[in-house]
């Protein structure tokens, strides 16, 4: 069998066992110059429930609470305090659309409002998620966005691409659709290079250089190309596979799953995070740094190796014990994440010691590795 034909085959049988399906929609496919577009909304969920009554869990994760909010305050809002304002206005016209739009097909959907907060705390994160299973149980459909009125800027997830795929870990998805402005993935930006040409399938996410391929973003949302990209990156370490499809096009989710080929198909990577390292490296922020020789970066990235004192040369921060944090090689590239068995003062102290000389220093220690490989992800697979 050829590649070509394989990866079609892949995608088909990816399409044909799936259950349970994260679709998000972003702000340019809703909106227009005029705030929301009510005739989006409604082949939507046109599409949406069709898919629902052939047995699919559904997870909607939207954008155009700000955009909505914005054309009805006739502001444009330039800071995040006006962002704010205007998702607090937008956000309930928004939901009010998709409730009568589900409405008119016999839906029940429930809207779920996020921080990056909530998900870090691993209380809150399992909260989250057995309120998700038991509204799919119930067969509801979550309609989940980014709580942006509430959200300070170091809690938000930056853009809803990214907030699609911690969705997709919370509630074990099978599959992402992203419905963007874009027919798909190009090589290049196609706005500014002609030459620029359609990519179908992406096999190994994780080894493009996406900064590269990426430049450019449209003007209704805070994302583009890239965060797409990037968030499918995430849920392919998760084992869970991204279409990236237009949401112009017409009836396209229900083509999509009639098996009609649209979009740009991104295969899951072959070595997956755990559900634990998915959570380190994505739902918490380092609070500080701890920089490696190079022996120690090249043991770390090739020989699987634990982090030892040995190994460390610089220490940032004010961290204690179990807490999170950036590893960097001499350049300051870097080399993963990881929890750390030492807290900052006494790492400082034992940096560059070796395991028998750590004891001299502090006495006897439960550990001796700074951060085990058991507690770290690396930056190949973050």
């Amino acid at each position: 069998m050829s590649r070509d034909i394989d990866w079609r085959s892949r995608r088909r049988q990816a399409l044909e066992k799936a259950r349970r399906v994260v679709v998000k929609v972003g702000s340019a496919v809703l909106t227009t110059d005029k705030g929301l577009d009510p005739r989006v909304i409604n082949r939507l969920a046109d599409q949406m429930a069709a898919l629902h009554d052939r047995g699919l869990d559904l997870i909607l994760v939207t954008s155009g609470a700000v955009a909505a909010g914005r054309h009805v305050l006739g502001e444009d809002p330039a800071c995040m305090v006006h962002k704010q304002a205007a998702s607090a206005v937008g956000q309930s016209r928004l939901m009010h659309g998709y409730d009568e739009a589900f409405g008119r097909y016999g839906k029940i959907t429930a809207q779920i409002l996020l921080t990056r907060d909530d998900l870090r705390s691993r209380e809150r994160f399992l909260n989250a998620r057995n309120t998700m299973s038991r509204l799919l149980e119930w067969r509801v459909i979550p309609i989940v966005n980014e709580n942006d009125t509430v959200a300070v800027q170091e809690l938000k997830f930056g853009d809803n691409d990214a907030l699609s795929a911690m969705v997709a870990n919370l509630v074990e998805a099978d599959l992402v659709v992203n419905l963007t402005s874009a027919p798909g993935v190009f090589s290049d930006n196609p706005l500014t290079n002609p030459d620029a040409v359609f990519v179908p399938y992406i096999e190994d996410i994780a080894g493009m250089n996406l900064q590269t391929m990426c430049r450019g973003k449209t003007g209704a949302g805070t994302g583009g190309m890239l965060s797409k990209l990037m968030a499918a990156r995430r849920a392919a370490r998760r084992g869970v596979p991204t279409l990236i499809v237009s949401g112009k096009e017409k009836f396209a989710l229900e083509r999509i799953f009639n098996l009609e080929e649209l979009g740009t198909w991104i295969a899951p990577t072959g070595k997956m995070l755990t559900g634990r390292k998915f959570w380190l490296a994505y739902h918490l922020d380092p609070a500080g740094s701890i920089a490696v020789d190079a022996g120690a970066a090249r043991a770390l990235q090739t020989g699987g190796k634990s982090l030892l004192a040995a190994g460390v040369v610089r220490v940032e921060g004010n961290f204690g014990v179990g807490a999170l944090v950036s590893i960097v090689d001499l350049d300051g590239a870097s080399v993963g994440v990881g929890l750390t068995n030492f807290k900052a003062a006494d790492l400082r102290r034992i940096q560059g010691l070796s395991s028998v000389e750590i004891e001299k220093v502090l006495g006897p220690c439960p550990h001796s590795e700074v951060v085990h490989r058991d507690n770290m992800v690396l930056e190949s697979a973050l």
